[in-house]
Parts: structure tokens; C-alpha cells; sequence
């Protein structure tokens, strides 16, 4: 059996990850009380059905206080079944929460007459966080739309089982915020600008004269160079250890010619029988 632990907070996008998991093929369940693991997976496992081979459990701020406090024995207890599991954790920035709540005007879970929205957002982050301690993949959505999200827990769960870790790497521009999610940031922002060439300044890391100017920069090879013997060195460490995803982000003053430019070149040179990559360059989205 494999089992997938899909928490979120509220308007970060779990719905939609479960609906694509349930498109793969993942038996899904929403909102089950931690109360009742114990005896959802006593059911499955002395059932014994196909149909449970792949099941994906959403879990959230709906669950009492102290279940989700107690969430580690919890994890104890499907260790001790011997269950494949792993967890994802969907998060956004409390601007972007405030954001989709304003235009949706749906009300938040934990929202009543003396809690107001901006205060809910808190009580809940804190709820999830003994949740979010024991991810496995942490998903920041505050810059993702619903067919990146849809793509990105599919790459997540893809050709896991043959393969030993996912490497995402993402471009990105430091003007439009870090990303919440990265596991390392390298910043390229010292190296030669093609903006400042007037010609190239239209387009973008993926186009062949911006790559050729690039690559003529000695800077950028040794920028590339130090990012691989870095990863090459340690992933097998972070691996080692159980890791089965890292997200690796280069950013650039705009996210649009520097760090495109370097992220599909580690993506080349990652990209193995042995390792999931996935590439995402945030600001060309």
C-alpha cells in the first residue's frame, strides 16, 4: 500500500491536489479525522483491496487541536503497520490566502463572529505545523495557478517508485520574492546581465542569443560550475538521509534571462534514470 498524507492550509490548493491524485489513480479521502487512522487502516489492511493499493488521505485544520498536536503518534502507528507513506504540504503567503478568500468570499473553516479572517489564517498555520515539520515535499502555491499545481503533484508522484529522488529546479526574480519552498538559493544576480544589452533585452534565457552571450561570460561557467559540485556533493547526503525531494531556485534580478538560462542547463545536467527532474521557471509562467 501506498499512502500519501495531503495537508494544506485553507485556499492553498488541496482540493485540487486531491482531485489530481484522484485522477491518478489514488483512492482519496478528504477531511479524515486523525481520530479514525487507526481504524481506516486496519480496514485496509485486512481488506486487502486493489482498490486501496494507492490512497491519498487529506488532512486539515478541521481535525481537533489536540489530534493534530498528537500528529507524530499518529506517523508511529503507520511505521509500525510497515506503510509506504509520505507527506505533502500545500502552503501560500497569508496575502495571497486574504487574496483568494476576498474573491472567492468563501468562509474560512476557522472563522466565526469573534475570529476574523487574517486571525484564522494564524491559528491554522500553527495547527498544521506539526503537519508541516514532518513533510516530505512542501508546495508553496502563492505564485502558482491551477494547471501548475495539477502538474506539479503529478511530477511529485511520477516514476517515485523507480527513482530515488525529485530535483525541482526553479528560475525566479528576486523583485517578485524568493520562493517559500526552495531547499537552496543561489543568486546570479552578480553575474552579466543581458537586459542591459538592448537587443537581447526582449528576450529570455531560453532563446539561443541570449544563451550565446551567456555562455561567453567566464563568470556565468563558474557560477555553473560551484552550483553542480555543491549539488553533486550533497544530494546523495540529503538522500542518504531519506530525502526524496529538494527544490533547487536560481534567481536573477527579473526571472527572465540569467537564472532561465542556468536552471535548464542544471536541468540537462541532472537529469538521469535515477533522478525525477522537474523544471519550473516561475516568472515566464
Amino acid at each position: 500500500m501506498k499512502l500519501l498524507i495531503v495537508s494544506a492550509l485553507s485556499g492553498s490548493g488541496k482540493s485540487i491536489a486531491l482531485d489530481t491524485l484522484e485522477d491518478c489513480g489514488y483512492y482519496c479521502i478528504d477531511n479524515l479525522p486523525l481520530s479514525l487512522l487507526q481504524d481506516f487502516i486496519s480496514h485496509v489492511m485486512s481488506s486487502n483491496q486493489k482498490a486501496y493499493a494507492k490512497t491519498a488521505i487529506g488532512i486539515d485544520a478541521r481535525n481537533q487541536y489536540e489530534s493534530l498536536a498528537n500528529f507524530s503518534s499518529s506517523l508511529e502507528l503507520i511505521k509500525a503497520k510497515g506503510i509506504d507513506y509520505e507527506i505533502i504540504f500545500i502552503q501560500a503567503e497569508e496575502a495571497t490566502l486574504l487574496k483568494r478568500y476576498s474573491e472567492t468570499r468563501r468562509r474560512h473553516p476557522l472563522t466565526d463572529y469573534n475570529v476574523p479572517l487574517k486571525e484564522a489564517l494564524k491559528i491554522e498555520r500553527e495547527m498544521l505545523t506539526p503537519i508541516a515539520r514532518h513533510a516530505n515535499v512542501i508546495i508553496d502555491t502563492s505564485r502558482t495557478h491551477y494547471h501548475q499545481l495539477r502538474d506539479l503533484i503529478k511530477d511529485q508522484i511520477g516514476e517515485r517508485d523507480v527513482k530515488h529522488i525529485s530535483l525541482q529546479f526553479q528560475s525566479f526574480g528576486f523583485k517578485h520574492g524568493v520562493p517559500l519552498d526552495a531547499d537552496f538559493v543561489f543568486d546570479a544576480r552578480s553575474l552579466p546581465n543581458p537586459y542591459w544589452v538592448p537587443e537581447l533585452r526582449p528576450f529570455t534565457g531560453k532563446d539561443q542569443a541570449v544563451a550565446e552571450f551567456l555562455k561567453s561570460e567566464s563568470l556565468v561557467g563558474e557560477f555553473l560550475a560551484d552550483i553542480i559540485n555543491f549539488l553533486e556533493r550533497w544530494i546523495p547526503r540529503f538522500e542518504a538521509e531519506g530525502r526524496s525531494y529538494l527544490t533547487i531556485a536560481i534567481g536573477c534580478t527579473g526571472g527572465q534571462h540569467r537564472s532561465v538560462y542556468l536552471v535548464d542547463l542544471l536541468m540537462a545536467h541532472f537529469t538521469s534514470p535515477a533522478v525525477n527532474t522537474i523544471v519550473r521557471h516561475r516568472e515566464l509562467s
